[in-house]
């Protein structure tokens, strides 16, 4: 299985599965363990069933107040992430939603005083919040793409055509990838710490 899985990931990267590759893994500068706290939270429904949101902003407001405030609502929709702002329009911390204002006087709000920011795709990756201002990064839903996204529907078809398995030689790997974007927001040096909560009982 491990192989096969090597095989994949050589394809990925545009080489023959044949190739004689070396691969290794280098450890990163941060230590996950002591500086992160990952959290499912338990009795979530999943995130196609219409109690979803509310759901899951109960339980992003009970985060909050551990982390007062301080936090993102990574979601993978913009009609989640309005519903997310509406469901807890009501926290004491200033509230800032993604496209209210240019990224970067959002990413300034945030650091000047406790929020909570309602984001999507673009605040998945490539936003840099170090120090107590993050301490808590929400991710709604496990990123999957969007089956109707056409290029997905091309790759899915062609991988099916070749007899393989577009679920767990594309999919996942894409997704995975997004996830580690996203939980990637809230440490950005060896001082920070926080909570990263995957809202998806499907994690």
């Amino acid at each position: 299985e491990r192989r096969e899985r090597g095989k994949a990931a050589l394809q990925q990267v545009g080489l023959r599965p044949d190739m004689d590759v070396d691969e290794r893994v280098f450890p990163g500068p941060f230590d996950y363990a002591s500086q992160a706290a990952l959290v499912a939270p338990a009795g979530l429904p999943d995130p196609n069933q219409p109690g979803f949101v509310a759901a899951a902003a109960r339980a992003v407001r009970e985060l909050a107040q551990i982390t007062g405030g301080r936090a993102f609502v990574l979601c993978t929709s913009v009609r989640n992430m309005l519903a997310f702002r509406e469901a807890l329009s009501d926290l004491p911390w200033q509230l800032l939603l993604q496209g209210e204002r240019p990224k970067h006087r959002l990413l300034e709000a945030f650091r000047e005083r406790p929020s909570v920011l309602f984001a999507t795709q673009s605040f998945w990756e490539g936003v840099d919040v170090p120090g107590a201002a993050l301490s808590l990064v929400v991710i709604e839903r496990l990123p999957f793409a969007p089956p109707g996204d056409p290029v997905v529907a091309a790759r899915v078809k062609a991988l099916a055509e070749s007899g393989r398995d577009a679920f767990s030689e594309l999919q996942v790997p894409a997704a995975a990838l997004q996830l580690r974007q996203g939980f990637g927001r809230l440490v950005r040096s060896r001082a920070d710490r926080g909570i990263v909560a995957v809202l998806d009982p499907r994690l």
